[in-house]
C-alpha cells in the first residue's frame, strides 16, 4: 500500500490547507500589504486635495454646453447691470472673473462622467461659453446705452467708453474658464 500524504516537488509533505498558519516568533514582523502598494495611485477622493472629482451623474456634451452657456448668460446680465445701471467699470473685470469660473464649473457638473476622459474638449467647451458671455454682455450694455439716449454703434461705443477694458474682460473670462475646467 502507499502513503496518501500530498507529497511537494522536493519530496517533503505539502501543508494541509486546512491547518493554520503556523504563529510568527516574537520579533518576526510582517507588514499588512506589500511596500510596492504605496505606488499605486489611488483613487481621488472628495477630501484629497488638489484633485477633482466629478460627479457620478450621466452627462454629456449637451448638458455641459447648455450648463455653461445658463452661467454665461447669468455673468452677462451681471455685466448689464454692473456697467450699464449702476455704471461701473473696473468692476466688470471681477464680474468676467466671476462668470469664467462659473462657466467652468458648470462645464464641469454638466459634462459628468460623459467628459470626464475627455478632458481636452472640456476646457473648450467653456472657453466656448465664456467668451459667448462677454460677447452677450457687451451687446447688452450697448443695447442698454442705447435705450439711455446712445446713439453710437457697437464698436465705437464699447472703444470709447469702456476701451481696453473689453478685449482684458474677455482674455480673463476665457483663461478662468479654461483653469477651472481643465
Amino acid at each position: 500500500m502507499t502513503d496518501q500524504t500530498p507529497q511537494s516537488h522536493h519530496g517533503s509533505p505539502a501543508p494541509d490547507p486546512r491547518t493554520p498558519p503556523p504563529r510568527p516568533t516574537p520579533g518576526d514582523r510582517r507588514l499588512d500589504r506589500p511596500p510596492s502598494e504605496r505606488y499605486r495611485a489611488a483613487e481621488p477622493t472628495d477630501d484629497t486635495p488638489g484633485t477633482r472629482v466629478v460627479p457620478e451623474t450621466g452627462g454629456s456634451l449637451v448638458r455641459a454646453m447648455v450648463a455653461g452657456d445658463v452661467a454665461a448668460l447669468i455673468g452677462a446680465a451681471a455685466t448689464v447691470v454692473l456697467g450699464g445701471v449702476l455704471s461701473v467699470s473696473a468692476g466688470l473685470l471681477v464680474v468676467a472673473a466671476a462668470a469664467g469660473w462659473a462657466v467652468g464649473q458648470a462645464v464641469v457638473i454638466g459634462g459628468g462622467t460623459a467628459l470626464a476622459s475627455r478632458r481636452g474638449l472640456r476646457p473648450w467647451v467653456a472657453v466656448s461659453s465664456a467668451l459667448l458671455g462677454v460677447v452677450v454682455g457687451q451687446v447688452g450694455l450697448w443695447w442698454y446705452a442705447g435705450t439711455e439716449g446712445g446713439v453710437l454703434p457697437l464698436v465705437d461705443y464699447l472703444g470709447q467708453t469702456f476701451g481696453v477694458l473689453v478685449p482684458v474682460q474677455a482674455a480673463l473670462a476665457c483663461a478662468i474658464a479654461w483653469w477651472t475646467a481643465r
